[in-house]
C-alpha cells in the first residue's frame, strides 16, 4: 500500500515587523489589549516589491532543501493562498517556473485559513492514488495587501509568510488521515466583500478588505475544532494521549487553548507561533510546523494533529506520523 510522508520542511517570513507599539501609534488600540485578545506581539509584512510567490519561493526552496531534492524532482505542486499574485495563472504555475519543476502538475486551492489543511489533503489523495510520487504543498499569504489599516478590529491580527512542506511516497504511513468541511451558510461572519464578478468596484476603489464579526467566529470555531478532533481520533482509533504535538492555525491563543484543552494537552506540546507571527492564514501551520522541526521540538515519529479554521467556514485536520 502507498502512504505519503513528509520529507522536508520550510517557512519564510519578510524581514518587515510590525509592532503592537507600532498599532499603537496608527489606530486607537494598545499593545495590552491585543496580547490579551490575541497573544499577538508582532507580525511580519511583506515589502513593496514582493508578492505572495516570492514569499512562496523562498518557503520552497528551504523544504526542497530539507527533503533533499530540487524542483525538477517533483510531481505535483500545490499552493493554499487566499491572496494570489493573480486572478491568472496560478500562484503555483508562477513558483513552478521559479524552482525549475516545468512540466508537472500545478494549481491553487483557497480555503482561507484552512487552505494548507486542504491542499495536504488532496496530495495525499495523489500520492495514495498511484499517479504522484513527490509533491510541493506550500501556504503562503500577503494578507496586509487585504487589510484595511484603520480597522483596529482586523489589523491587529494578520501578517504575511509562507510555509512549505515536500511529501514523498513511501510504504510506511506518514498522513494517517485527513478530515475537510466546509458550511457556506457562515460566509458573512468572515469575508473580503470584493471579487471579480461581484462588488468588482471595491477592488478597483481598494476597498476590498478582511472584515469580520470576530465574537461569532470565536464560538463557532472553538465548538466546530472541538468536533473534529473527536472525528479524527475516533477515525485512526487513537486516544488523547497519543497525539505528541498538536500543531493549529495560529488565529489567537483563546482558540488554540481552547482546542489543546479538548485533547488534555498541556501548552507545552503545542506549537505556538502566533505571538510572532500573527495570523498569516493558509502559511500559519506550515510555518508552525517548520519551526517546531528545526528548533528539534517536533521528532522522527512523533504524532502530530494538524487543524485549522477560517472563512467559509472551512475546516479541517490532518494525523501525521511525522
Amino acid at each position: 500500500m502507498i502512504f505519503s510522508r513528509i520529507t522536508g520542511t520550510g517557512g519564510y517570513l519578510p524581514e518587515k515587523i510590525l509592532t503592537n507599539q507600532d498599532l499603537e501609534r496608527m489606530v486607537e488600540t494598545t499593545d495590552e489589549w491585543i496580547r490579551e485578545r490575541t497573544g499577538i506581539e508582532k507580525r511580519h509584512i511583506a515589502a513593496e516589491h514582493q508578492s505572495t510567490v516570492d514569499l512562496a519561493e523562498q518557503a520552497a526552496r528551504r523544504a526542497l532543501e530539507s527533503a533533499g531534492i530540487e524542483g525538477k524532482d517533483l510531481d505535483l505542486i500545490i499552493v493554499a493562498t487566499t491572496t494570489p499574485d493573480r486572478i491568472f495563472p496560478s500562484t503555483a504555475c508562477l513558483l513552478q517556473d521559479r524552482i525549475g519543476a516545468n512540466g508537472c502538475a500545478a494549481f491553487d486551492v483557497q480555503a482561507v485559513c484552512t487552505g494548507f489543511v486542504y491542499a495536504l489533503g488532496v496530495a495525499d489523495k495523489f500520492i495514495r492514488a498511484g499517479g504522484t510520487k513527490r509533491a510541493l504543498v506550500v501556504g503562503a499569504e500577503t494578507l496586509s495587501r487585504i487589510v484595511d489599516w484603520t480597522d483596529r478590529t482586523t489589523c491587529v491580527l494578520f501578517g504575511d509568510g509562507a510555509g512549505a512542506v515536500v511529501l514523498e511516497a513511501s510504504e510506511e504511513a506518514g498522513i494517517l488521515s485527513t478530515h475537510l468541511h466546509a458550511d457556506g451558510r457562515y460566509d458573512s461572519l468572515l469575508t473580503v466583500p470584493g471579487g471579480v464578478s461581484q462588488n468588482a468596484a471595491l477592488c478597483r476603489e481598494g476597498r476590498a478588505f478582511i472584515q469580520m464579526k470576530g465574537n461569532e467566529v470565536f464560538k463557532v470555531a472553538v465548538n466546530t475544532l472541538g468536533r473534529i478532533v473527536d472525528e479524527t481520533l475516533d477515525a485512526a482509533g487513537l486516544e488523547k494521549s497519543d497525539i505528541d504535538w498538536l500543531v493549529p492555525h495560529q488565529a489567537n491563543t483563546r482558540i488554540i487553548a481552547a482546542t489543546a484543552k479538548k485533547l488534555d494537552l498541556p501548552m507545552e506540546r503545542v506549537v505556538l507561533t502566533v505571538g510572532q507571527h500573527g495570523n498569516t492564514s493558509a502559511a500559519s501551520v506550515p510555518l508552525a510546523l517548520d519551526v517546531a522541526v528545526r528548533d528539534g521540538r517536533i521528532r522522527r515519529g512523533d504524532m502530530l494533529l494538524l487543524e485549522a479554521f477560517g472563512g467559509g467556514f472551512t475546516w479541517g485536520s490532518a494525523l501525521v506520523r511525522f
